[in-house]
């Protein structure tokens, strides 16, 4: 049986997660069907959030925690894929912001996910980019923090967005159009320019 290491649950689905749900006879999909299908989706979102091991897996047990108190006999949540995006984001999310209130400075936990032929000096300078992002989306409103992660880390389009969201394509635009120039002008004073 394979280790799981980091490298094997990031770079590919488990061959249980890709199984058809069950369906209960009260019509509920099967809690335990859709996590085997859907947790490494999750995880892997979670992980590009927070760059976090740990905080990815604690995203993925507080979303599947909420699916479970949230999904009571008779009901099915339409879009399951939608919504488990949604939450994992939120999550994320919560973990970053909860990390920035708590004044601490996170220490990589993981080698980072790009190839190793990047010089040192590009390594770092991606790790500290990154961190300095995951600090600047606290900063942004749930909304549009939430936004940008669904559009520039899962790179759904303003469409699939607007009805995640249930809102206009023009708000989704207009919410990305002001968090990017918040994200440049904040770039900016960190790059020291």
């Amino acid at each position: 049986m394979a280790a799981l290491t980091e490298h094997n649950i990031l770079a590919g689905a488990a061959a249980d997660g890709r199984a058809a749900e069950r369906v209960m006879p009260s019509g509920v999909p099967d809690l335990e069907a859709i996590y085997r299908q859907h947790h490494v989706r999750v995880l892997r979102l979670a992980y590009r959030v927070t760059g976090s091991l740990s905080d990815a897996e604690d995203v993925v047990q507080t979303v599947f925690l909420r699916l479970a108190r949230r999904a009571t006999p008779g009901e099915n949540i339409a879009e399951i894929d939608k919504y488990l995006n949604r939450a994992a984001v939120n999550a994320a999310l919560d973990v970053l912001r909860a990390r920035r209130d708590a004044r601490s400075v996170p220490l990589d936990d993981a080698a980072p996910l790009e190839t190793t032929s990047a010089s040192p000096e590009r390594r770092q300078a991606g790790v500290e980019l990154r961190a300095w992002l995951r600090e600047a989306l606290t900063q942004l409103s749930p909304r549009s923090a939430e936004m940008v992660v669904l559009r520039y880390v899962e790179e759904y389009s303003n469409q699939e967005i607007a009805r995640m969201l249930n809102t206009s394509q023009a708000v989704v635009a207009v919410m990305l159009h002001r968090a990017r120039a918040r994200l440049r002008r904040d770039l900016r004073a960190f790059a020291g320019d």
